[in-house]
């Protein structure tokens, strides 16, 4: 089950654990402070026919499993993400540069932020271990950029990685040799060690390296000695300390070193120090001293080296909701927790989302004062860590990482709805290209609880009443709630079962009526808006969530007592508001729903009409109800579909796919004829590679589609229009009352 999961996981998968708990004792909160910024658009790409692709401003950030700086070139800082690849720093306008984006959908793999090394002596080279899951194909590689990553080369090593799996919040795997900036070492999980002696042209696994690894784990650290050429250390986790003078021709074990390393530290005086499960540890002249803050042994994991002071140190507790930090200016011998004030330039963070697992802590080698921090939530950063307490604030300008379930683009109201993994959803009152007020509310008690939302639908002739399910993987505790205007205020449901919830259908004509599919049972019913519910028949249990991306239920838009449901191979149709099933098309092909999308839809003012993709089976049409299904000829692959507002003066919807149409190759395409006829309006740039799992098209604007992602957030296409584009995406939507 675990590895099923992590298949599917996002990040954080262990997050849930802890969010829900109030910030810790240590962070004073500045009253008033809030650093809420003017919007500054995102990075966006230029698509086929006139179209243009952007992130969804969300601020959801990720977990940011390590930050980067180089010694040579000021604001230089890269850092890496477990699911949502690697962004470097623009200092200018204090924005992240997304640098994994031309990756396809092939591709996805190379998406998940194994390890990242940059090159002592040039600022312009870089290299990145990028690969998510190593049961996945193509297996994560190595990729080197001489442009500070806006290019890259790949490298001709293929090593399984897994960037969402244990530990990924320590450790520094691929380091560059200082003294010679042609020796590269990358320690990986499953295969050992390896070496290039040629920049990354060629690579040999290093035989002499024999240690006893940890399944999954395997070579945590790789970390030079700038002062000493040939001296090299690996943290082998589970075994201990190796080190090699010579470049890593042969190795040694250093006796007592701390078995269960996290991440290691030399110091400009060749100190090494090294935080472990059990505390922190430094190795000086042949000899390890426990110098663990107050002397209690704690996982400890971020690590920071003043590179300007080899006695400064930051250090902070592992994996916790309550991460304390530390630091010391003798070296280890006393330390001092330090004490946090928040900043926030996301509106609807809370103080608690503070070094909430922190992962990384690093010193800026050229402004004196300045730290960066990243944790299970994004990039934290302080100008002055002298201060007491520190002033941290948090930058996720261009940092969208989150996890989409699901999107809603309603006819009225705001113009996009945002269910998500983890920060649960936002009704996007800010426009697309600014951050939203305040996150969805309703489904946890706890105000700051992590949860999720699996699901959004509206009902056709009241859009403005919407329902939405999820809950809090944390505790498994599940509902949904409902709101009367378009999303903006939300009322829990009066009960729901002991069931997760996974997909919604709300009636056409009676917002009080919904259907919801739910996670290994026989799906439910409410007549009464949530009050009461009762099993519907006819219907197999629903597939296992959360980690599930088809949308296998919908509503008729036009009978408010009509529903459709598609499950292995067959078509359920219901004509009695959702009391009971029955099949009406068996011939439909049955497809794997655990590696392949598929999802039901039908189009407004359409009663019977009903649009069912199976991915590489392709997009079928039915105009009686789903007893019959034409496929259409031109889709050879249907990933992902959805219809939109039909363009000015015509009634027929915009038709939009994420797939692949006959002589026109895979990519993101549109249609103005029910998919008799294609127009490419994808990007080579960006073909929204990371995992696509959702797609939706306005009903307020003609030309506009949502598609969600696992982990890089939630991409908006629009045509190129400037004075369209700028009015859609930065102005605010009043809320709309019914």
């Amino acid at each position: 089950m675990i590895l099923q999961l992590l298949h599917r996981a996002v990040a954080p998968v262990f997050i849930g654990i802890m969010l829900g708990c109030t910030a810790s004792s240590n962070q004073q909160p500045i009253v008033g402070a809030d650093l809420v910024s003017a919007p500054i658009a995102p990075t966006s790409y230029v698509g086929a026919n006139g179209y243009r692709w952007a992130n969804v401003s969300i601020g959801g950030g990720g977990f940011v499993t390590g930050v980067y700086t180089h010694n040579g070139q000021k604001d230089l800082v890269y850092i890496r993400t477990d699911v949502g690849g690697f962004y470097r720093w623009n200092a200018k306008d204090k924005t992240w540069i997304p640098l994994n984006d031309s990756f396809s959908m092939q591709e996805k793999t190379y998406y998940g932020g194994e390890a990242i090394a940059t090159d002592p002596n040039n600022p312009n080279i870089v290299y990145m271990a990028a690969g998510k899951y190593s049961q996945w194909q193509p297996k994560g590689s190595i990729f080197k950029s001489t442009d500070q990553g806006k290019n890259w080369t790949k490298l001709n090593i293929d090593l399984g990685m897994d960037s969402n799996d244990e530990h990924r919040w320590a450790g520094k795997r691929l380091a560059v040799n200082p003294a010679n900036s042609n020796v590269i070492f990358f320690g990986s999980r499953h295969d050992g060690l390896w070496k290039s002696e040629n920049a990354g042209a060629t690579w040999a696994k290093v035989a002499t390296l024999s240690p006893t690894f940890t399944k999954g784990v395997g070579i945590l650290g790789i970390v030079f000695d700038n002062q000493v050429p040939g001296l090299v250390y690996a943290n082998i986790y589970g075994d201990g300390i190796y080190q090699s003078t010579d470049t890593g021709v042969t190795w040694s074990k250093i006796a007592g070193s701390p078995a269960q390393g996290q991440r290691m530290a030399v110091a400009n005086n060749s100190i090494l120090y090294v935080t472990h499960m059990a505390g922190v540890s430094k190795y000086e002249k042949g000899t390890w001293s426990n110098i663990t803050p107050e002397n209690k042994p704690a996982a400890f994991n971020a690590l920071g080296v003043n590179p300007n002071n080899p006695n400064d140190l930051l250090v902070a507790l592992g994996q916790s909701t309550s991460t304390k930090i530390y630091r010391t200016s003798d070296g280890g011998a006393t330390w001092t927790e330090k004490k946090a004030s928040i900043k926030h330039t996301v509106p609807w963070w809370d103080d608690s989302m503070f070094s909430l697992w922190t992962s990384a802590i690093e010193f800026d080698p050229k402004v004196p004062g300045k730290v960066w921090l990243t944790d299970g939530f994004g990039i934290w950063q302080t100008d002055n860590i002298n201060a007491n307490p520190a002033v941290w604030t948090n930058y996720e300008q261009g940092h969208e990482e989150v996890v989409a379930f699901a999107i809603a683009a309603p006819p009225k109201g705001a113009v996009l709805l945002s269910g998500v993994a983890d920060v649960d959803g936002f009704y996007h009152n800010n426009g697309l290209n600014a951050f939203p007020a305040k996150r969805f509310e309703g489904i946890s008690p706890i105000n700051n609880a992590n949860r999720d939302t699996y699901a959004i639908a509206y009902s056709q002739t009241d859009p403005l009443r919407i329902v939405r399910v999820g809950g809090s993987r944390w505790n498994s505790t599940y509902t949904g709630a409902t709101s009367t205007d378009g999303g903006l205020t939300w009322k829990r449901f009066g009960s729901f079962p002991a069931s997760m919830p996974l997909r919604v259908a709300i009636s056409a004509t009676n917002p009080n009526l919904f259907v919801v599919a739910v996670s290994k049972a026989p799906p439910l019913r409410t007549t009464d808006g949530g009050a009461s519910w009762s099993a519907v028949s006819g219907l197999p249990n629903g597939p296992e969530g959360p980690w599930y991306w088809g949308q296998p239920l919908v509503a008729d838009k036009v009978d408010g007592n009509t529903f459709y449901y598609y499950s292995d191979g067959k078509v359920y149709r219901s004509t009695d508001g959702g009391v009971s099933f029955s099949v009406v098309n068996s011939s439909i092909p049955n497809i794997n729903s655990d590696y392949y999308s598929y999802a039901l839809k039908t189009v407004p003012d359409a009663k019977d009409e009903v649009w069912l993709s199976l991915d590489w089976e392709g997009l079928f049409h039915s105009t009686d109800g789903g007893k019959t299904f034409s496929k259409l000829p031109s889709v050879e692959k249907a990933h992902l579909f959805s219809f939109g507002k039909p363009q000015t003066g015509s009634t027929t919807p915009a038709l939009y796919l994420y797939g692949k149409i006959s002589g026109m190759g895979e990519g993101i395409f549109r249609s103005l004829d029910r998919g008799k006829t294609w127009i490419s309006i994808g990007s080579k740039q960006n073909p929204i590679g990371g995992e696509p799992n959702v797609m939706e098209a306005s009903w307020q604007q003609f030309g506009l589609v949502f598609i969600g992602t696992n982990g890089r957030g939630i991409y908006y296409g629009t045509p190129d229009d400037s004075k369209e584009q700028a009015a859609l995406s930065s102005a605010p939507v009043p809320p709309v009352r019914p």
